[in-house]
């Protein structure tokens, strides 16, 4: 199909003390499970877009290379303008061009939905969201938990773990 990747992650990425787990989170937690256990591929900005690339085309190029976009809902992602570009790209591709996959996942307890744009509301209506909840960072990494099972379920077919 011409993809390369699996999924491009998409995440806030202004550095505060709460989004200390989530880099964590993208970085070691994500790629040790999703790539090293599950054998899939993904796009991870500040890995896999090189410095000196033209942020915006090298967004957009990637998702367009991506068969899954995932989006981590935090509330810094949520009031955060800075990361407004690559959701807006990533929705536009999922909605207008129905090409891409969405999967959304609850990194903390987001309460209502009411402050989120309003196709990002569409999709949580038409498909719900994953939550990661606090049990789950006692064994991040088993690829066998409920919110990695669940993670797979809307993942593209690759290998699965047994």
């Amino acid at each position: 199909d011409g993809k390369i990747y699996d999924a491009y992650v998409i995440y806030p990425k202004t550095h505060t003390s709460e989004a200390n787990f989530v880099e964590y989170f993208v970085y070691q937690i994500m790629p040790d499970i999703l790539e090293n256990k599950c054998g899939y591929k993904l796009c991870i900005y500040g890995r896999d877009i090189y410095p000196g690339e033209d942020a915006a085309s090298a967004i957009e190029k990637r998702m367009e290379k991506s068969r899954r976009l995932i989006i981590l809902l935090t509330h810094q992602l949520i009031n955060s303008k800075e990361d407004a570009y690559d959701q807006h790209i990533a929705l536009y591709s999922a909605l207008i061009q129905n090409d891409t996959k969405v999967i959304l996942l609850e990194m903390e307890a987001i309460g209502t939905y009411g402050k989120l744009q309003e196709s990002l509301r569409f999709i949580i209506k038409q498909q719900g969201t994953i939550k990661w909840k606090e049990e789950h960072t006692v064994h991040p990494q088993s690829p066998n938990s409920k919110f990695w099972k669940q993670v797979r379920y809307h993942m593209p077919l690759t290998c699965w773990p047994s």
